[in-house]
């Protein structure tokens, strides 16, 4: 009984990943195929060929970020923003979605930034963290002196962390990318490498 409660959790554990990643797959490419037929069906009557969402969706975000290039859509699209960028509840949540998105996006803040370990002095603590401000120019005075940087802390499993303004002296950089630190301080750093996961000995 004991053998088969754990194959079962492990079992789990296996197809739990998958199983969620192709549900919200799923979820995405059915509202796709819903919105293009509804937007094709007044053109074309009832010709559709299943699949046509997703190419549709995926020509439909390249247009919009062919057009975005232009600096004359982006100012039209100020004008759009105004709304979610005035009103008090909408412009909170408006403004921390498009900061994240920006900071991830292939032009954004990421290339500019890098994941590093936080030591503090006389202290054996080591903390992952993510450099997101290396000038405080912009923000009112008050910071302590010195060369400083904003290292941001995220929290395991859930959205959130803490920002710390610490030294430079006290950050190293380490070989690991953004995504590879976010992904890895959701779940807690329990996630290993394949090989060391492979090679690691089963009960």
């Amino acid at each position: 009984m004991k053998k088969l409660y754990k194959y079962f959790f492990r079992g789990l554990i296996t197809i739990l990943p998958l199983a969620l990643t192709l549900y919200l797959l799923f979820i995405m490419l059915a509202w796709m195929e819903t919105l293009t037929l509804w937007i094709l069906r007044p053109l074309f009557g009832d010709f559709y060929i299943p699949g046509m969402g997703l190419v549709v969706g995926m020509l439909g975000i390249v247009l919009i970020g062919y057009l975005v290039s232009d600096p004359r859509v982006r100012k039209a699209l100020l004008f759009v923003e105004l709304p979610f960028t005035n009103l008090p509840v909408v412009k909170s949540i408006y403004s921390s979605l498009k900061s994240f998105a920006d900071y991830f996006s292939p032009t954004g803040k990421q290339g500019e930034q890098s994941v590093v370990i936080l030591r503090m002095p006389d202290n054996g603590l080591e903390i992952v963290g993510l450099i997101t401000r290396r000038s405080f120019a912009d923000l009112p005075a008050g910071f302590l002196p010195g060369e400083r940087v904003a290292v941001y802390l995220p929290m395991g499993y859930m959205i959130g962390g803490y920002t710390v303004f610490v030294p430079v002296e006290w950050v190293q950089p380490i070989a690991m990318t953004v995504e590879e630190a976010m992904r890895s301080s959701m779940f807690a750093w329990m996630a290993r490498p394949p090989s060391s996961a492979d090679n690691a000995p089963r009960p």
